[in-house]
């Protein structure tokens, strides 16, 4: 139940939308220019990396205090049916992708489903989304 999966989702990365000043952007273009970057995205991908190594302690701390599965983390529609008959429900707290299958009926989720709490992407059905709408955070 739950297995951690190597599933490729959609993309292999989520796309987001930052602002910039004009001078901090300027600041990256020039780097970029004189080749210490392959392009924008190559720059901001790195800061990131080398500020999630730096507060990399501060993280693992957090992920352990907040229990949270790091990684990919799948649910099935036969893991939802077999909590369902066993009476159980679960908490998901997820770093990483939380992916619940597409074939999952919303009253489905709503009645195993506790909570969600997701720290990056969660792949789940409109429908689905729609129905633990109130259980996420």
């Amino acid at each position: 139940m739950g297995s951690v999966q190597e599933l490729r989702p959609r993309a292999d990365s989520e796309k987001i939308t930052i602002n910039l000043g004009y001078v901090d952007l300027g600041h990256i273009d020039l780097m970029v220019q004189e080749g210490f970057y392959s392009n924008r995205t190559d720059f901001i991908r790195t800061a990131i990396r080398n500020q999630l190594e730096r507060h990399g302690e501060a993280v693992r701390h957090c992920v352990s205090r907040k229990t949270l599965d790091l990684g990919l983390r799948h649910y099935s529609r036969e893991d939802l049916e077999r909590l369902r008959a066993d009476g159980q429900t679960i908490r998901i707290n997820v770093l990483g992708l939380a992916s619940l299958a597409a074939d999952i009926p919303a009253e489905l989720a709503r009645a195993t489903i506790a909570s969600v709490s997701v720290l990056g992407a969660l792949h789940a059905s409109p429908e689905v989304r729609a129905a633990l709408a109130d259980r996420m955070r």
